[in-house]
């Protein structure tokens, strides 16, 4: 163990030598800012993710039709009223509802976007349970409704979407067509997702009349047989339509294959990231190991007078293997309190544009691993000077000039 009358001694030189001390830190903390950045955005989304995967949602398949864009915009291919029957009377399925989606135009006191407005059964709920999404103000559509919209969450806020913010029962025009606002859904924070509009089935048809449906979101009786009915879903669907397997014109997979794929692509972008930030630790370590040896090589003729006077190998060891583990800790520190920075900033940022679901998530092991890392790498640097300066001769080191 190394004595207080080192650590205080290898603090002193740390201080006497502060320009090239703080290059070292500099060095490390870069790299250990960007890991935390990237990781705690990282689990920001893979905790949307768990979020969105709950239990409500393990039992639901997504039939789709193929196409460019989003299942539905593309006219060539389509579900049909036919399609929905085949999917209601298969065995093992106990619920599904059928969604259109139309790009669309939406005007206000002159400014006009373009969105998407979906259409919806509104006696099923099957849609907004796969995102967990609720009622943030109003209430739901109901089968009755004509002419009255559901809007997206930041039709509420001013600038997100207009520059005038919409209230219960205000009209928003659609396709030329005034409707009245009945609700607003809760926030999914993404800001394409929370300026789409809903509508029943029926409105949809009228603003655009081809009936027929880009998604059949459906509810498997059994969670443990999800697989085996969507296999025969498909054969079925196949022999309806009169497709040769393989060419299929529509694709069918459980919402929680469409999370997990999406997983394993973020598992993907996320590690190669990180190995990015990786490889700038080890340069910095590298740096770390030429600072101590630059160290060792200066101090030469102290080490020497640091023996005549009784310090022990390892006494020498400890001491400069010190001045680097306490290197990569303050590099470790320093890069947590920018890294926690510059995520709380983005974070609101991203917030107040309506990107809420990339929140930054944080955890007490995320501040601990980081600055254990740069410790550790700090000390690892620090070895081989130190195990050098702990073999130096002493004749030859009072001799050195």
């Amino acid at each position: 163990m190394i004595s207080s009358e080192s650590i205080k001694y290898s603090l002193r030189n740390l201080n006497h030598r502060k320009g090239r001390s703080l290059l070292t830190i500099l060095s490390i903390f870069m790299g250990i800012a960007t890991i935390f950045i990237f990781v705690s955005f990282g689990l920001g989304l893979y905790t949307y993710i768990d979020d969105l995967s709950s239990g409500t949602s393990a039992d639901k398949i997504l039939i789709q039709a193929k196409g460019v864009g989003m299942p539905g915009l593309d006219d060539t291919f389509a579900l049909t009223e036919e399609d929905l029957k085949i999917i209601e009377n298969m065995p093992g399925i106990v619920e599904s509802t059928p969604l259109s989606f139309k790009t669309a135009e939406v005007a206000n006191q002159g400014e006009k976007i373009f969105t998407f407005v979906i259409g919806y059964d509104p006696e099923s709920k099957l849609m907004f349970e796969l995102s967990n999404i609720g009622i943030d103000s109003g209430r739901w559509l109901k089968n009755n409704d004509k002419e009255k919209v559901l809007a997206g969450h930041n039709y509420q806020k001013k600038d997100l979407i207009f520059s005038k913010s919409f209230d219960l029962n205000d009209k928003i025009e659609l396709q030329g067509q005034d409707l009245r606002i009945v609700g607003f859904l809760e926030s999914v924070g993404s800001p394409p997702d929370d300026a789409q509009l809903y509508v029943t089935q029926d409105q949809l048809d009228l603003l655009f009349p081809d009936n027929s449906y880009g998604w059949i979101i459906a509810r498997v009786k059994d969670v443990e047989q999800i697989d085996n009915v969507m296999e025969r879903l498909e054969e079925k669907l196949r022999k309806h339509r009169g497709l040769e397997k393989g060419k299929e014109d529509f694709f069918i997979q459980s919402y929680q294959d469409l999370i997990d794929n999406f997983s394993q692509a973020l598992d993907i972008v996320i590690g190669f990231i990180i190995l990015i930030a990786l490889i700038s630790v080890v340069v910095s370590a590298v740096n770390t190991a030429n600072t101590m040896i630059t160290s060792v090589l200066e101090r030469i003729k102290e080490i020497g007078v640091m023996k005549a006077v009784g310090s022990s190998n390892a006494a020498v060891f400890n001491i400069f293997l010190f001045e680097s583990l306490f290197l990569g800790f303050v590099a470790g520190v320093v890069g947590v309190l920018v890294g926690f920075g510059v995520t709380s900033f983005v974070g609101n940022l991203l917030e107040n544009m309506g990107w809420g679901f990339l929140a930054p998530f944080y955890h007490f092991y995320l501040f601990a691993g980081c600055i254990a890392f740069a410790t550790i790498t700090g000390a690892i640097s620090g070895v081989i000077p130190a195990f050098n300066a702990a073999k130096t001769n002493i004749v030859d080191a009072l001799r050195y000039e």
